[in-house]
Formats: C-alpha cells, structure tokens, sequence
C-alpha cells in the first residue's frame, strides 16, 4: 500500500490484496495445514528457506493479511497477530530477553499488563524496574542495568490515563542500546504513531478500538525495522547468533529489517503458539475497516462528557488529556494532535461509595470489563481490573482508589450525559 494515501484509506484497501478472479472481501481461511506437492518443499518452509504457510499455528493467510493492514497503519515493516493483548505484550519481551535480564517499564500501566512484568516474568527470571512516566531524565536513567534488554510504555496508559512522552523515552532506551516498547491500543494509529516519535516496537490489544465492538479478543505486535540489533549484538543473541533449532539461522543475516516478527512468528509461535484465530482476524478486519469513523466520534463525544463531567458539582477531579488545564494536554497535543481517546477518568465528592451508587444506577451505560467499544461502559477499576494490587501499587500504576472508568461510546452524546446526569442523582 502507498504510503501517501491517509489512514481512512489504508483502513479499507491496506492487507488484501486480491488477484484477479479472487474473492474482493478478505476470505476466512479456516484450515489448520495447507498441502503442497513436494516433501522437498515442505522442508524448505520448515527451514526458513521460503515463504509460505503449512500450520495455522505459525502464519495463516487470514491473519497475515490483517496484519499487514496494521502494520500499513503503524508505518512499521512487519507485524503478526497473536491471541490477546497480553500475548502480545508478552511476546514482544521474550522475544529478545531470557532469564537473567531487565527491562524497564512506566509504572502507568494496566493493571494486567503490570502484573504480567511484575510477577510472571519474575518467574521465568526477567527482572522489571517500574518508573514513573514523569520521571526526570537522571531517574530514568538510573533504572537501566547492564542487562537491561527493553523499555516498555502505553502511549495512554489504561485507566490512569497518563500521556506517555515518547521522545523521552525512546531517547533513553537508546541511550542504553535497547528499544522502546509502546503499547498504542488507547491512542490507536489513527491518533498516535509511535514509530515517528522514536519508538521501535508497537503493541496492540486489537480487543479494543480496533475490533471496535466487542466481538473477538486479539492483539498485535509491529516493528518498525529501525532499531540495529546487530549494533548491540551481544545485547540480542537470539537475533544475532545462529538459532540452532533452525540449523543455525542468524535471523538479523537472514531476515535483515523482518527479522524481529520472523524471529517470533518462528520461535514463540512455534513453542507457545498463542495465535488468534482466522475468523477473530476476519472480524477485526471489518472493525478496522471503520477504525478512523469510530475512533473520531469517540473522541468528540469524550471531549463533550468530560467537559460536562468538570462542571458538575458532584465530580471532584475529571482526568482527560483534551481538557486544557489537564496535566498531559501539551503532550497529548504533541503526540495526539487529533485527539487521544474515548476514555476519561473521574472521581465523585461522594468517595467509593458514591462511585458504586452512581453506577449502579446508569440505564445505558453497562458495568463492563472491556473498554473501547462502540458501547459506553465504566468500570471501577480498584475493585475489578486492578484489585490483585495493593494500595502502593495502585498508587504508582496512577488508579486511585475512588476512581471510575468511563468509556465513552459512539451514541448520540446528548443520550450519554443524560444517563450520567440521571445516575449522579443517586449520590
């Protein structure tokens, strides 16, 4: 795909690409192998040798093809869909660290995603020192080791909302020779494209703006093709140094810009096997298709529902980048000049107990653990996603104890404050 044409358009015509004769709407290819004529041949895709598809485990046509539309978004140089958000997430560390090795995360993470690095990694022995996102650059610094092995952060951290500075980041990550990580499912390509600020790698939970409705739980990863592993060579020996499992293929040789997702499409797929399904990839695909429509009415309306919410004598403190006196509005500025997302954080004068009576009493809006759909949902995340931490670690991952989720949808804004205004009448 060009890549002067804009988002609305890589939405649509990005991925499939059908040859003459070929079904116009990308096909669901639900089949776990594919035949081929020769043993020779079939040897030559378990070598890494040539291209192709054998198992649905590893690569599937249906698949590939939405993730090409992705990584079109993104600007980055390839991409592979995985089951979750937190597969991706977790691929795109063990990747390139082992046992024995660091990274180094924003402490304004979600909740899942924390627990992942700081206790399920732990395990398998990588190490993560957690920092606040507003850290100066000496305190940044400082959480770099000599195994340090990646820098990870949400573009818009989930639910505390807080604007990664990408800049910032990225530059200490390479500082240290390692690459930046960004989570940009809140933001999504359409408002944020991390790749141009100087990060490396790009995750996404496609469960969210991009599936857009609910239906199929999925996630991505998409590199850029920038970082130089072999300028760190010995920071990255699965890349660099022979993969004795695939008769000592060097990926970085090889593979040269790919070898980052080929190396994952081949190992970690291969041995874990966290793939996501052809029809969830089919299903993404026709929500990605009205990513730019939707992630634009959602932005709008938040802006109006927060603003609404700032007003209002029961609302103690609103947290929402486009409100101009908002912490993170020169960086959401910056980074998300269109806006950010349909997501705002809030708190009542009324304390927990008037955050349950308030939603308890919403008529629209639904108590959901999901976020980002087309639907309005809120959550309370100290007591549903973020309740395996503990006050501390609430306090540092930026969830404070009375704090409400609001994901705004794409109804007609006037029906969603008047469903807010009705509950608030409870507290």
């Amino acid at each position: 795909m060009s890549n002067n044409y804009r988002p609305e358009t890589k939405c649509i015509q990005s991925g499939w690409k059908p040859k003459n004769g070929e079904a116009r709407v990308l096909p669901i290819y639900q089949s776990t192998t594919f035949k081929y004529e020769s043993s020779e041949q079939m040897g030559r895709l378990f070598d890494l040798e040539e291209a192709g598809y054998f198992y649905t485990r590893l690569q599937n046509p249906t698949n590939d093809a939405v993730a090409a539309k992705i990584c079109d978004l993104e600007g980055g140089v390839a991409a592979m869909l995985t089951s979750s958000g937190q597969a991706a997430n977790f691929y795109a560390i063990m990747n390139i660290a082992e046992a024995g090795d660091h990274i180094v995360c924003a402490s304004a993470l979600y909740g899942g995603t924390y627990n992942l690095y700081a206790h399920t990694l732990k395990k398998m022995g990588i190490e993560a020192t957690f920092v606040d996102p507003d850290a100066g650059e000496e305190e940044l610094h400082a959480a770099f080791q000599e195994n340090t092995k990646a820098v990870f952060g949400e573009t818009i951290s989930n639910p505390s909302l807080v604007v990664l500075d990408i800049e910032k980041f990225a530059k200490a990550a390479h500082a240290h020779q390692v690459p930046l990580i960004v989570d940009n499912t809140f933001a999504t390509p359409v408002n944020c494209r991390p790749f141009e600020w100087g990060a490396d790698i790009v995750t996404h939970s496609t469960t969210k703006y991009m599936d857009g409705h609910a239906t199929c739980v999925g996630g991505c990863i998409v590199d850029s093709g920038n970082f130089e592993w072999d300028a760190a060579k010995e920071k990255f020996p699965g890349l660099t140094t022979p993969d004795e499992t695939y008769h000592g293929v060097i990926y970085t040789e090889r593979f040269g810009k790919l070898a980052y997702i080929q190396k994952a499409t081949a190992q970690l797929m291969r041995d874990l096997g966290s793939i996501q399904s052809p029809q969830n990839a089919f299903l993404l695909n026709i929500g990605l298709e009205t990513l730019c429509l939707r992630v634009e009415r959602h932005c709008e309306n938040a802006q109006k529902v927060a603003e609404y919410l700032e007003s209002h004598e029961k609302v103690a403190w609103v947290n929402y980048a486009g409100l101009e006196g908002n912490k993170y509005h020169e960086l959401a500025k910056k980074y998300m000049p269109n806006g950010t997302c349909g997501v705002i954080s809030f708190g009542l004068k009324a304390g927990r107990d008037g955050a349950v009576a308030m939603m308890d009493h919403l008529q629209m809006a639904a108590i959901v653990t999901h976020v980002a759909d087309a639907r309005t949902s809120v959550l309370h995340p100290a007591s549903h996603t973020h309740r395996q931490m503990n006050e501390q670690e609430l306090l540092e991952a930026g969830v404070q104890p009375d704090l409400i989720r609001l994901s705004v949808g794409i109804e007609h804004v006037e029906d969603i404050i008047a469903d807010l205004e009705q509950a608030l009448a409870y507290v």
